[in-house]
């Protein structure tokens, strides 16, 4: 397992500079003056083409992509803010922790709530549990996140009274973020669940432990549920994703100081250097969410583990 290790975060290195060749790429043909959002309308064209200089906006596009790689994958240094005159990279520190909060309970929100929902309905097929379940799917995957984090702000913090609308502090101010965020993954979630619970459910083993005797509340919890988690952990990694591409949104709509608000801002100044940088950061976050993942698998099903480490072993015996 130790060498699937090393390969996976090998693997990692191609993923996150194709990421950082896109995300440059993009910005590098976006339409848009980042000197004019800079210097305003007054600027002479003297000021302006100075300034293009200065930030190397000038050069040619493979010049910029490979002063852009060096700097962040030598240097580490994802440059300074064409706007605010900070250096990203600290401003990105200093945000991650909010953004990855809110996404790790996000992802917690979706595995108590959307495993247990996808159960219910399994074991319910076609019962009024397992269609109150599903429905609930439905609407997780239908309300769009921004609409729904403002109808609950506008019922439980304008309304209610019960919970802050806005900004960062202790963990109530995470609730109203989280719940409209995870919504969808929750029903994501759900729906998979059941149906891998439905796929083992049938299966021979299954008939022969209520054959048995064995309870149905064991046959659900300790036999079905673990031989249908690999497609649930899938779905999982990929709703972290979601969960952070989701908190550019939800950050903006709860006033949350992450990443993501981060980011929206500087697309609207076309602060090119956060941007880039805030794309970077997370494409290495959700990385390493997957590799969390694949070993998560090797935990849970212990073929794939017994796969690899015979793997390993057939080629030291072919050298």
């Amino acid at each position: 397992m130790g060498k699937y290790i090393v390969k996976r975060l090998l693997w990692m290195i191609p993923v996150v500079l194709g990421v950082a060749v896109l995300i440059f790429t993009i910005m590098y043909f976006t339409p848009g003056d980042p000197a004019k959002f800079v210097l305003g309308t007054e600027a002479t064209a003297e000021q302006l083409d100075a300034w293009r200089i200065e930030h190397g906006l000038k050069d040619p596009y493979i010049k910029q992509l490979g002063n852009f790689l060096v700097d962040t994958f030598i240097r580490f240094d994802f440059g300074e803010s064409y706007v605010f005159n900070t250096p990203v990279m600290s401003e990105l520190m200093t945000r991650l922790p909010r953004t990855l909060t809110l996404g790790l309970l996000c992802m917690l929100l979706q595995i108590i709530v959307g495993i247990p929902l996808g159960v219910t309905a399994a074991v319910h097929q076609n019962g009024a549990a397992d269609r109150i379940c599903m429905f609930i799917a439905l609407l997780g995957v239908s309300i769009p996140q921004f609409w729904l984090g403002l109808m609950l702000v506008l019922l439980f913090a304008l309304k209610l009274n019960l919970l802050p609308a806005y900004g960062i502090g202790g963990i109530q101010y995470y609730i109203l973020p989280c719940i409209a965020n995870a919504f969808g993954g929750i029903a994501s979630q759900a729906r998979q669940t059941r149906s891998s619970m439905l796929e083992v459910i049938r299966s021979d083993y299954v008939t022969t432990a209520r054959a048995k005797g064995v309870s149905e509340r064991n046959i659900i919890w300790k036999h079905v549920l673990p031989n249908a988690l690999i497609p649930v952990i899938t779905v999982l990694g990929n709703g972290f994703a979601m969960m952070l591409g989701g908190a550019v949104v939800i950050e903006a709509v709860f006033s949350i100081p992450g990443i993501g608000s981060y980011m929206t801002s500087a697309i609207a100044n076309r602060d090119y250097p956060i941007v880039r940088g805030s794309v970077v950061l997370l494409a290495i976050a959700f990385s390493l969410v997957m590799l969390i993942v694949d070993l998560v698998y090797a935990y849970v099903d212990p073929r794939i583990k017994a796969q690899y480490e015979n793997t390993g072993k057939r080629r030291r015996r072919e050298a």
